[in-house]
């Protein structure tokens, strides 16, 4: 399977102008293609296909005077913004006849430059390379300083610059794993778990373990007020805005990156120590629209889960999830008697069948693992055949220490 490893850099002045130039090419022969697949429709001509829209957006328009500065930059960058609006295309016709899995998505939209987030990617074809000081070498930019949080474990076959909206670069490395030698790293057990997702406590394990929620938004909200003052307090246009607004950038990302470290803690210590894990198919959008919906956002439960997914794969460990509505919080662990929904302030509850009293999340958690099927086989081997496709996710690089660590 394939990931990717991000790392922060820090390009000099003249290494951020070069980054903006190759930012702005980007964004203009992708703007182009849209421009020109949109301009067939409304005529209702046949789309132009990918080499017709690099020779004239990228060839041809070298040779203009209007697009000359085409030039300035590597052209697998060019080349590249043109496959991302195929891809965009491809994806929402795969859409709209419903053979593309998830939300629908809509037609590609005109990029703009202050977007939050600019990107560019290299491919091998672009001679780009690790330099021996360490050094990110790429063509028409330079050698830019990289923070090695810790050792690729592969030769990259990619790697995309992105800066955020906090002004900040990282580089973004796409690694073609093992899986053989990922599953011997990890260690062998016939342990299996439910776990029980909440915002009292982030996550309950079905042996009784209770996770806390870090509330990492609740906790930075009176930062964020006081930047988001400000904010409003600056002149629309002025360079003081433009400085406010990084400020406020710096402070969700401060946030974020906090929340991201935590989720990839958990779940990597959770898919070391236990061979399956079930987990119940949350509705975050649904529940996004209830009075819950800052603490639900807050949590973070879409992006832990997908964690886990994808290093389930990887590690050869089993990922179940039930449906959402698995009575859980209603089912006695101990009997199997369902005794109806309870208001959320109902902790613990008593069954009015066999009398066990219940801890409502540690029941819960329990039901999940049960309604999962999981189970282990005399040598340690699950019974439950298959993990779950796992989705590439960047891997985050900020607060990592360094060594022999499971990503």
């Amino acid at each position: 399977m394939q990931l990717r490893y991000a790392f922060r850099l820090y390009p000099d002045a003249a290494q951020q102008a070069a980054l903006a130039r190759a930012f702005g090419c980007a964004r203009v022969v992708f703007n182009d293609a849209v421009r020109a697949r949109e301009d067939a429709r409304k005529a209702e001509q046949r789309f132009p296909t990918a080499g017709q829209l690099s020779r004239k957006l990228i060839t041809e328009a070298k040779q203009t005077k209007e697009r000359s500065w085409l030039g300035e930059v590597s052209a697998v960058v060019l080349q590249q913004s043109l496959r991302d609006a195929e891809k965009a295309y491809r994806n929402f016709f795969a859409s709209l006849k419903g053979t593309r899995k998830g939300p629908r998505v809509g037609a590609p939209r005109f990029k703009s430059r202050k977007d939050k987030r600019q990107s560019i990617r290299f491919t091998a074809n672009a001679r780009w390379n690790i330099t021996d000081s360490g050094r990110l070498n790429l063509p028409k930019i330079g050698a830019v300083k990289v923070k090695w949080s810790r050792t690729l474990p592969a030769v990259p076959t990619s790697v995309t610059v992105i800066k955020d909206a906090a002004g900040r670069y990282f580089a973004s490395f796409v690694i073609d794993t093992d899986p053989a030698a990922d599953q011997a790293r990890m260690p062998e057990t016939d342990r299996t778990i439910g776990i029980d997702l909440g915002l009292t406590h982030f996550a309950v394990v079905s042996d009784g373990t209770k996770i806390d929620s870090p509330r990492f938004l609740r906790r930075a909200e009176k930062k964020l007020k006081k930047a988001q003052k400000e904010l409003s307090r600056k002149q629309k246009g002025s360079k003081n805005r433009a400085k406010a607004r990084l400020q406020v950038a710096r402070a969700h990302a401060g946030v974020a990156d906090a929340r991201r470290e935590f989720h990839h803690q958990l779940s990597t210590r959770l898919i070391c120590e236990n061979q399956g894990i079930a987990v119940e198919d949350l509705s975050v959008a649904g529940l996004a629209r209830t009075k819950l919906a800052k603490s639900v956002h807050d949590a973070g439960w879409a992006s832990f889960v997908s964690m886990l997914e994808y290093k389930a794969e990887r590690y050869g460990r089993t990922l179940v999830r039930i449906g959402r509505f698995t009575p859980t919080s209603q089912t006695c662990s101990t009997c199997g008697v369902k005794d109806g929904p309870k208001p959320l302030n109902v902790r613990e509850w008593t069954c009015t069948a066999c009398g066990t009293v219940h801890d409502r999340d540690t029941n819960a958690a329990i039901n999940v693992k049960t309604a999962a099927g999981l189970a282990v086989s005399a040598c340690g081997a699950p019974v439950r055949p298959g993990a779950v496709p796992a989705q590439r996710e960047e891997t985050g690089s900020h607060g990592f220490p360094t060594g022999n660590r499971v990503v």
